[in-house]
């Protein structure tokens, strides 16, 4: 692969290696000193996997043109990359490639009935879940619309439902999305580029050159000779990295959960509470991540105000002032029923969050498998959705005591450990986050707090060396 690279004009690979690294398996070692921000690979347009390229191919290309509906990019470029595979002569080049990839992948599709239950109740396992069908539909699909009709091309055998998830993992993986200047979006994967790890250690260091269409690879920090070389996803939360990459990271502080809010369009009053979303910068349905560092984002309680505002408030109300308490009886009833979701969801979780953290205490599942990373996903949401949950309880406790004014998002302060209001306080002196009301309590808390403190000290430190 790195000769075919090196004629086609790829830059850099003379300073680089492929490597077996402890904890993070196969990656790319440097072979001298880069400066952060220091140019370390550079693939060109002519070798990079996309859609043009697929439906460039004298053979491939005429396939793909004449299904219809047409093909979507992940399907487009699952599909080239099987073609390659398949091939007995020609395409030499980037076979090499693919030869190179993974033979198996562990994303949550490829989980037994038994791995994905250990984080039942999380997002994670519902997406799978409908991910799992979906994929099952889209495979008929493809067979009727292109492998069926091209069997030269697409024999049936090196095209079976195991090679297309298969092949969809490689994207997922491996793909990189990059924004146009002109507002269009393009999916590529770069050969060689897409063996680098990833580490939230490193700053963001893989850009796109729309004028000659190359994919450069930058130093996301200074490395020595014989570091290994890392590129960064972005901040990804441990249910995202599993379902795409097939791995977690432990005590992720990217952690977070997806909440889904929505008002069907018969609902009353839909018309008028569907302005306001829109001015807002909201609507109707609307997916928002409540983070460890944010936990219950004020859009959250912004939606849930105006789904609740009766036909009075609707004819006066300024969209401004859903930013803050608009009645003691509206915010009574937004907290109330995040309470009561909070809670239900937490419920569902298969395993609570105790009995996992003592099951990875002693092994239970083996670190590293498929389970181990299910019950790493469970911990990071039910984390999340519990300081969601304790968010609203103080936020309730305050507009139920009276106390919460018009426009006023704080709660009351309280204990972490006792609950009572302590007057003075002492704070957390890592994550800032939590007080007490004395020594006494800080110590009695420390076995519950000291993940969740760890993870978002850790989150907010990451996040000011970003600025």
């Amino acid at each position: 692969m790195e000769s075919w690279l090196k004629e086609s004009g790829a830059v850099g690979l003379d300073d680089l290696e492929l490597a077996n690294f402890q904890g993070t398996g196969r990656g790319v070692r440097s072979l001298q000193y880069y400066k952060e921000g220091e140019r370390v690979l550079t693939i060109p347009c002519g070798v990079l996997w996309t859609v043009e390229h697929a439906y460039a191919d004298p053979l491939l290309g005429r396939a793909l043109r004449s299904a219809q509906p047409p093909l979507t990019v992940e399907d487009t470029l699952a599909t080239h990359i099987l073609f390659v595979r398949s091939r007995k002569s020609g395409y030499s080049s980037l076979r090499s490639h693919v030869t190179a990839l993974p033979k198996s992948y562990s994303s949550s599709i490829f989980f037994t009935e038994n791995e994905l239950e250990v984080c039942a109740g999380t997002s994670l396992y519902t997406i799978t879940k409908q991910l799992q069908r979906q994929i099952e539909e889209d495979y008929v699909g493809l067979v009727a619309r292109i492998f069926g009709q091209y069997q030269d091309l697409f024999p049936l055998d090196k095209f079976t439902i195991e090679d297309y998830k298969w092949a969809l993992s490689i994207v997922w993986s491996r793909g990189m999305d990059f924004v146009l200047p002109d507002g269009n979006s393009i999916r590529l994967l770069a050969p060689f580029a897409d063996m680098l790890n990833h580490s939230s250690e490193v700053k963001q260091c893989h850009v796109y050159d729309a004028s000659s269409g190359s994919l450069s690879v930058l130093a996301g920090k200074d490395y020595n000779a014989g570091d290994q070389v890392f590129i960064n996803y972005g901040p990804v939360p441990n249910n995202r990295l599993l379902r795409l990459y097939g791995f977690v990271l432990s005590s992720n502080p990217n952690d977070s959960y997806d909440i889904v809010l929505s008002t069907h369009p018969t609902a009353p009053f839909w018309e008028q509470r569907q302005k306001l979303w829109i001015l807002a910068g909201l609507d109707s349905t609307c997916t928002i991540s409540l983070t460890l560092t944010d936990p219950l984002p004020r859009n959250v309680l912004r939606y849930l105000r105006i789904q609740r505002l009766d036909e009075s408030d609707l004819s006066v109300i300024e969209v401004d002032a859903t930013d803050g308490i608009i009645n003691v009886s509206n915010e009574v009833e937004v907290l109330q029923f995040l309470v009561d979701s909070f809670c239900g969801l937490l419920e569902n979780f298969g395993t609570q969050l105790e009995i996992l953290e003592e099951q990875l205490a002693v092994s239970v599942y083996p670190p590293g498998g498929n389970a181990w990373a299910a019950a790493h996903v469970s911990l990071g949401e039910q984390r999340v959705l519990r300081l969601a949950r304790k968010r609203a309880e103080d936020l309730l406790t305050a507009a139920e005591s009276g106390r919460g004014r018009r426009g006023d998002l704080s709660p009351l302060a309280r204990c972490a450990n006792c609950d009572k209001v302590p007057e003075p306080f002492m704070l957390c002196g890592r994550c800032r986050t939590v007080i007490y009301c004395t020594r006494t309590c800080q110590v009695a808390h420390y076995k519950e707090h000291r993940v969740v403190c760890r993870v978002i000290s850790t989150a907010s430190k990451n996040g000011s060396e970003m600025k």
